[in-house]
């Protein structure tokens, strides 16, 4: 069984955008965790018949949890309906997890993919995640296995493989968990290329500098606890 679990902030005008294909998603079951969003974006989504579930707990890393523990799919892939993220790269994703793999990660960064700040003179971004990238290989990479986008939110993975990671974090370090913790469990990782969009309307939930600390902090926290 599919799932397609939408991760929805204050995103009415994304969700209004994106009207059409969210109720052709190819999968068994979409749901929505709100985040606490008061711009009308929990009513929209009723109203096109798409089940919404209050997270109980802030955060990313806390919304992704109770959209596993809400829903029934055996394979399941993460969209945010902001802009950034292709909707028609859900079928290749849910096919990775068909093929055997427990993660699949659509990557902004592979040949023919597209980042939304290849045209800026100044991708910090872009080059912050290149640099936890190279961490994240550095400490925990097995040999010769490598992922080119190990933060992005846009991903697909088995129920099973979830379960395992147990990943802990509450906020937007659990992708970069989720990654690190299947390198260091063996599990079989494939990435697809997208081509990521321009935000619709709003601002990023995740500032650039508060972001970067929270993830220096998950880097330092796990190779402490790697060490002992």
């Amino acid at each position: 069984m599919r799932t397609v679990i939408i991760l929805t902030l204050d995103e009415l005008e994304g969700v209004q955008s994106l009207a059409e294909p969210l109720q052709q998603l190819p999968a068994d079951e979409v749901l929505a965790i709100d985040g606490g969003s008061t711009d009308g974006t929990v009513g929209f989504l009723e109203s096109i018949g798409i089940r919404v579930v209050r997270q109980g707990r802030p955060g990313r890393g806390a919304a992704i949890r109770d959209g596993v523990d809400q829903s029934r799919g055996d394979n399941l892939v993460l969209f945010s309906p902001d802009g950034n993220e292709d909707p028609s790269d859900i079928p290749q994703l849910f096919e990775m997890l068909d093929a055997g793999y427990d993660m699949a990660i659509a990557s902004r960064f592979l040949p023919d993919a597209v980042n939304e700040e290849d045209s800026s003179w100044f991708p910090a971004r872009k080059w912050g995640n290149q640099a936890f990238s190279l961490v994240l290989h550095a400490l925990w990479a097995p040999r010769g296995v490598s992922v080119t986008d190990p933060i992005n939110g846009f991903r697909a993975f088995t129920r099973r493989a979830f379960h395992i990671i147990n990943p802990q974090s509450d906020r937007f370090t659990i992708e970069y968990e989720l990654t690190q913790r299947a390198f260091v469990l063996g599990l079989p990782i494939v990435e697809i290329p997208t081509q990521e969009g321009q935000r619709i309307a709003g601002a990023t939930k995740a500032p650039s500098i508060r972001t970067g600390v929270s993830f220096c902090r998950f880097v330092l926290g796990q190779w402490i606890r790697g060490r002992n």
